[in-house]
């Protein structure tokens, strides 16, 4: 009968480090035994010499999963697979916050090692999922489930981008956009998220395809499972590489907007000034003092001069109007 919890003086003492029977879906304590799933949550130096104990840990491995700076990537030791996956933390929220988790698998004892130095929100998702399994759960198992649910933040986050985008897009021409430079934050800031998101992607799968790579050689199921992950991830790459284009071609529409706008103001400008132009030079020749100007002493001068102005100026308006310059 599996030792209950309670009674195993290390786990009793630890909340960071729990395991789960994969035959029987339910928790026990930590022993030597196949087909378990550990995980670990920011172990303190004594947990990892009794955890050792139990799973062998190759120090570069342990190493990398304790920095918390490391970028995902997969290497093949000799006391087990290693694969780090970083993934987004608030895919909803557009942010550029990670998390990661690292896997140790033991093919031979069909055991996997979760280790993380914070909490995962996927993760014990994927905990609580197994608990209502009917049982026989293998370790592929475990690794699809958390592989795919941490790939879905990455989609969480390409359907946002997009909404995102296409509220930009209505933004670039509406009239009422009518600061520039809010508009240009908004678009560079979203750019900066996605190329943070792109390149995490970008590492995922290039991990993921080499840890379905050398599986295959292992289980082919195993494999199957894996390649299905890299997949997606390649999907996710793709479509944060047409995101990636979509804001570029924005901004250049943006401008082309901006500059189209402008040109109109430009053209109104100039052409009530080219109205205003024989306005001006009648009045001044009028305004000129010369002692002989017959205009200015008859009675009808002042309507003469009302009339020149608006003829004049509605011939212009007319004219430009009947050529659709105005």
């Amino acid at each position: 009968m599996t030792p209950a919890i309670s009674k195993h003086p290390f786990l009793a003492v630890n909340a960071g480090i729990r395991v789960k029977c994969l035959e029987q879906c339910s928790d026990m304590a930590l022993t030597r035994s196949n087909r378990i799933w550990v995980d670990v949550e920011n172990p303190s130096p004594s947990d990892l010499e009794e955890l050792q104990k139990y799973l062998k840990l190759n120090h570069l491995a342990l190493e990398d999963a304790l920095e918390t700076g490391q970028w995902s990537r997969f290497e093949v030791y000799p006391e087990h697979l290693f694969l780090v996956f970083r993934t987004l933390a608030e895919p909803e929220d557009l942010t550029d916050r990670t998390e990661r988790i690292s896997v140790f698998w033991y093919p031979e004892l069909e055991t996997v090692l979760t280790f993380r130095n914070e909490p995962v929100t996927y993760l014990e998702s994927v905990w609580k999922e197994i608990d209502h399994r009917a049982g026989n759960v293998t370790a592929i198992d475990v690794l699809y489930a958390v592989l795919d649910r941490g790939t879905d933040t990455f989609f969480t986050f390409l359907d946002e981008l997009e909404s995102n985008t296409d509220e930009l897009e209505e933004r670039a021409f509406s009239p009422l956009t009518v600061r520039s430079s809010e508009f240009l934050a908004d678009v560079f800031a979203l750019k900066h998220v996605m190329i943070h998101a792109r390149r995490l992607a970008s590492g995922a799968r290039e991990s993921v395809a080499q840890f379905s790579r050398h599986a295959n050689g292992i289980n082919n199921a195993s494999a199957m499972y894996l390649r299905d992950v890299s997949d997606h991830l390649t999907r996710i790459y793709d479509g944060l590489d047409s995101a990636r284009d979509t804001l570029g071609s924005l901004l250049d529409v943006h401008l082309s907007v901006q500059s189209n706008r402008m040109n109109e103001v430009m053209k109104t400008l100039t052409t009530v000034s080219t109205i205003f132009l024989p306005l001006t030079f009648l009045a001044g020749v009028w305004g000129m003092n010369f002692k002989v100007m017959p205009e200015l002493e008859q009675p009808w001068g002042y309507a003469l001069a009302w009339g020149s102005f608006i003829t004049a100026g509605a011939l212009f308006a007319a004219y430009f109007k009947w050529r659709k310059w105005w």
